[in-house]
């Protein structure tokens, strides 16, 4: 951000905009799966660089960071995690990352059909200590369950 500021003595949101989707956010959001903070102090850390990186822009700084980001079109960080983790999830389960699913997930049965449900529900494993409980693979389970069966079974991740 100190080199933006230093950089930039001019900075309007047109040129904050092809600056820092370019050059802040891919350092926050880098492997975003498998490093997700979950403690609320880190979530805030990474958050108040966002939160900083707005109030680069002169015409913005007396604006709340809520109103910041929806003058940007930016959204938290939090939830560009989260659409990242569904992002994620349905490319490992439909094949369009070259992971194989079983590795993550565990595919639910529904009662009395002996085949999987593909892609439809995920099965959530029990008994996971303290250190597995946010990662990746269990994070995704409730959240991905509660996905419309469209959502779910879409062909593509945008749009």
């Amino acid at each position: 951000l100190g080199l933006i500021r230093i950089g930039f003595s001019c900075l309007d949101e047109e040129i904050f905009m092809n600056l820092y989707p370019v050059l802040v956010r891919p350092l926050l959001e880098y492997c975003v799966q498998v490093w997700s903070p979950y403690k609320q102090k880190y979530i805030n850390l990474i958050e108040g660089v966002q939160r900083r990186a707005t109030r680069l822009v002169p015409s913005l700084r007396k604006l709340s960071y809520e109103k910041r980001l929806e003058k940007l079109k930016l959204t938290m960080l939090i939830e560009r995690r989260f659409r990242g983790d569904m992002i994620e999830t349905y490319k490992i389960l439909t094949g369009k990352e070259d992971i194989d699913p079983s590795r993550f997930f565990q595919l639910a049965r529904e009662r009395g059909d002996p085949n999987l449900v593909r892609g439809l529900k995920l099965f959530k494993k029990r008994g996971c200590g303290k250190k597995r409980r946010n990662s990746f693979s269990l994070r995704v389970v409730n959240p991905w369950n509660k996905r419309s069966k469209k959502e779910v079974q879409a062909r593509k991740t945008s749009g």
